[in-house]
Formats: C-alpha cells, sequence, structure tokens
C-alpha cells in the first residue's frame, strides 16, 4: 500500500498536470458515480489535498472528488488520452487538453460537496497529515501523551491512521529506529527524550521520504552506495527490508518479525529494550 510520501507525490502530479485548463472529460468506473460527470465537466480543478493516505481533487464548483488508494490504487498522469499499457482496471479518468489522470485499480471512490469531506467516514478520523498540515515536534509529543495513545504498542500505534495520517509499514520501522525506540515498548514506557525523537523522526522521515523518492536512509549514504553501484533497494532503508544485514550504525545483524500481520524490522542493539528506556538514539 502506497504511504503517505507517495501520496502526496501523487497528489503533486496530478496538480500540475489538470490546474489551469478546463475538464473536457471526465468518467467513472462505477454507475453510482457518473451522474456526476456531466457536473465536473468544463470545471477547473483548483487544487489536490491530502489527508493520510486519501486524496481530495477540489473544483471550482464546490465539489470535491475523494479518492483512496487501498492496497493496489495506482495514479497516471500522461499526455491527453494516452493510456498506459497494463492489465489494471481503469476506476477514474479526468482529461484535459493536454493531460490526462488516470486512477487505476482503486475502488475507494466518492464525489462530496467541499462542506462534508470534514464528516467523510476516513477524513473525519485520521490523524494530522505532517506533509499538508502545520503540525509540529511539540504537538506530536502532547498527542503521544493523550490517553487514547500512550498505553498501546508503537508498533500497532504508527499503523493507525487515527494516529498519524499517511504514516505506513516501511515508515513504522524507520521511525522506531531512527528514535532509538524497541518496537515492543508503547509511549508510556518512553522517557520525554525518546518521545521527542520520535515525534521529530515522524516529521523528518515523512518529508525525507516525500522529497527523496522514499529513501528514508542518511542521504549522503545512501548517495555513496548508489555510486558504488548498490541496487536501490539496499540503499533506500535504515532497517525496512533488510532482515539479516548488518545494521547501518554499529553492524548488529537486523531482526524481522511480524506485527499485525505485517513485516517490522529492529536493530537490537540501537533499539535495545533496556538501553531504550534510558533514551538512546541516534541523534545522541
Amino acid at each position: 500500500m502506497p504511504e503517505g510520501p507517495e501520496i502526496r507525490k501523487a497528489a503533486d502530479f496530478v496538480e500540475k498536470a489538470m490546474v489551469g485548463r478546463p475538464v473536457l472529460d471526465i468518467s467513472f468506473a462505477f454507475e453510482h458515480l457518473q451522474d456526476y460527470e456531466d457536473l465536473l465537466k468544463g470545471r477547473y480543478i483548483l487544487r489536490v489535498d491530502t489527508k493520510g493516505k486519501a486524496m481530495l481533487i477540489r473544483f471550482d464548483n464546490g465539489y470535491t472528488i475523494y479518492s483512496h488508494n487501498q492496497l493496489y490504487g495506482k495514479w497516471y498522469t500522461r499526455n491527453a488520452y494516452n493510456y498506459p499499457k497494463t492489465n489494471r482496471q481503469l476506476r477514474l479518468a479526468i482529461h484535459n487538453e493536454k493531460k490526462s489522470a488516470l486512477l487505476y485499480s482503486a475502488s475507494d471512490i466518492e464525489v462530496m460537496r467541499d462542506e462534508e469531506v470534514p464528516d467523510h467516514p476516513f477524513v473525519s478520523k485520521v490523524g494530522p497529515d505532517l506533509l499538508s498540515e502545520d503540525v509540529t515536534a511539540e504537538q506530536l509529543v502532547d498527542r503521544f501523551h493523550e490517553r487514547r495513545f500512550e498505553r498501546r504498542k508503537w508498533t500497532t500505534l504508527l499503523l493507525d491512521q487515527a494516529f498519524i495520517g499517511g504514516i505506513g509499514n516501511y515508515l513504522r520501522s524507520e521511525i522506531l529506529f531512527v528514535a532509538g525506540i524497541h518496537p515492543e515498548l508503547r509511549p508510556i514506557d518512553c522517557t520525554e527524550e525518546q518521545l521527542k525523537k520520535a515525534a521529530q523522526a515522524s516529521i523528518d522521515l515523512m518529508w525525507q521520504s516525500y522529497q527523496h523518492k522514499g529513501i528514508t536512509n542518511d542521504l549522503e549514504l545512501a548517495e555513496r552506495l548508489k555510486a558504488e553501484g548498490v541496487k536501490r533497494r539496499d540503499y533506500r532503508h535504515w532497517v525496512f527490508n533488510r532482515e539479516g544485514q548488518p545494521c547501518r550504525i554499529d553492524g548488529t545483524e537486523i531482526i524481522k518479525f511480524r506485527a499485525g500481520s505485517r513485516r517490522c524490522y529492529y536493530c537490537p542493539t540501537c533499539q535495545d529494550e533496556d538501553l531504550s528506556e534510558k533514551g538512546r538514539g541516534l541523534s545522541d
């Protein structure tokens, strides 16, 4: 499933392709949405917002298209009516005289009035979006202390979209590693210093992933490894997808385990459960 940075990047591409020119044609694959096609033809798209893993395409007549890529959804932006060769099912197509924005495979698509968006079942419950809202590390620390969150394991909490919107599987492992937090701990088990590190890591890694095509590893190290001919999957992350490989900090073998049926990775020394309680982290 694409995470917040990937959705924000897709939104950037859709916005760049669509804003400034009237929609010449729009089509929905789902019959219950097809009555909106005439309503949106000829209108202008004002902007494309994100809320966690959801995309919100805002039209100048007060309507918004909501979409969630779910596991398999994928956006393409191409020259007008130039469809990609793919076995995916086209769910939404928006065309202007120059470009087309095409959403494949996703089934979670709705059209609503702008004023209805805040009450949408997903939008109303999703937590702060670090890429499109002004969220500080201090505000996140306060959130970590909230009773509804503080006694839940980090591995579960970081995937809960009501906690922070847009964090997914790879960001979960990377945030905990950079913060030096053992994945079995809860916010209430952590020191204030650890919570500050976790908050800053959430913001920094979300933005770094967005700006650098999903890379959460140290950027200088990633660039050096790339120059040496290392494949992207092997220089992209600190710990995610690196089971059995040496930690980039101290050489300890990275461990993989299942948390909530999904893969999680950590370094048993950098994120030692006992040392973690003393606030050990990468920024020490």
